[in-house]
């Protein structure tokens, strides 16, 4: 990823329940699915004792109309009910980035 102009992370951070109740299928089915999005630019997570998940957006209302599209609504639902013990979402403006690869 290497963006010139300012863009929006979604910062994910959650802890899970034990059981796995078909997340890691719907995980992929949404990151399939934001791939679609207007406005989609990325994805990035990292899973341990808390998970994170970070996904870039050209703009707040790709966020809005990710958030509302229909299928992640009901994904979120369902992670409330029998994935999720705990989540926050950030909402950040990235406005530099830089990277170091060996």
């Amino acid at each position: 990823m290497n963006n010139t102009k300012p863009y929006y992370a979604v910062i994910f951070t959650s802890t899970r329940t034990e059981d796995d109740h078909g997340y890691s299928e719907m995980a992929q089915k949404m990151e399939d699915l934001a791939k679609k999005q207007s406005g989609y630019i990325d994805f990035e997570s990292a899973q341990g004792e808390v998970n994170i998940s970070i996904s870039y957006w050209e703009s707040l209302e790709a966020i809005m109309n990710w958030k509302a599209n229909a299928d992640h609504l009901l994904a979120q639902q369902k992670g409330i009910k029998e994935w999720y013990t705990w989540y926050k979402v950030r909402i950040c403006l990235v406005e530099r980035e830089y990277d170091f690869k060996k």
